[in-house]
């Protein structure tokens, strides 16, 4: 099925030189680069895959963004989670459509586009936060990537509980993630999962103590590594930066 690009669309926009940068068309608007000026509204009504070329006539690809895109060009306030983490707690959890999950510490919500994504059309995620700031920038990331219809903010902190019951799954994101457990398990259905994201295996291992505690079982603690090949024939190798 082709797709035309409408006004007001999100377009990955990529340069001659593969940087990428993701633009919300509309009329009047352009987009400064070195190599000209981009015309944003005479992409309304081209295909994704097409070229736009700029004032100096240097050709750009108009793509369809990805939930990865979307994720990695949210405005950040925070430290976001990657999109090989993400992936790894939605099949780890097992959400899917119509599931209802609490995401505690949502940052600048690039992790509660990835999880909306997976329980859309139908679920919901309760995004939590204890800063009014990161919440609202949040907020507006969500609702630009699309999800807003999927996504409930809320401000308070993990330990003064959460307002859900019988929720499929809990994500925490915390500097002290055991703060959280104990209202993670109110609010979870039997057999409900939780997820937790550590930088540090000092914060692994409380972590992991609690969730004994509280009575959890099946505990798993991963770390997940990824790193990009430039493959150059006779030259392949991993790149130096691994995430």
């Amino acid at each position: 099925m082709v797709m035309a690009i409408k006004r007001g669309d999100s377009v990955l926009v990529m340069s001659p030189d593969e940087k990428t940068y993701l633009v919300t068309v509309d009329e009047g608007r352009r987009m400064g680069t070195h190599l000209g000026d981009l015309l944003l509204e005479n992409a309304i009504g081209m295909e994704y895959g097409s070229v736009l070329q700029t004032t100096l006539l240097h050709p750009f690809i108009l793509l369809e963004p990805t939930i990865e895109d979307r994720m990695m060009k949210v405005k950040r306030h925070t430290q976001i989670i990657y999109p090989k983490d993400a992936a790894l707690i939605v099949l780890k959890t097992g959400l899917g459509a119509g599931m209802r999950v609490i995401e505690c510490g949502s940052g600048s919500g690039a992790l509660t586009i990835a999880l909306a994504n997976a329980v859309a059309p139908t679920g919901k995620v309760y995004a939590y936060d204890r800063n009014e700031k990161f919440m609202e920038n949040a907020r507006k990331n969500v609702e630009n990537a699309g999800f807003g219809a999927f996504a409930e903010f809320k401000l308070r902190e993990a330990q003064d509980g959460f307002n859900e019951e019988g929720v499929d799954a809990v994500v925490l994101d915390l500097p002290s993630p055991w703060d959280g457990i104990a209202s993670a398990s109110r609010a979870l259905k039997g057999g409900g999962r939780i997820a937790s994201l550590s930088p540090t295996y000092n914060q692994v291992e409380r972590c992991v103590e609690v969730l004994a505690e509280e009575g959890f079982v099946y505990i798993e603690t991963v770390e997940l590594l990824m790193r990009n090949i430039r493959v150059s024939t006779g030259k392949t190798r991993p790149v130096d930066r691994m995430v």
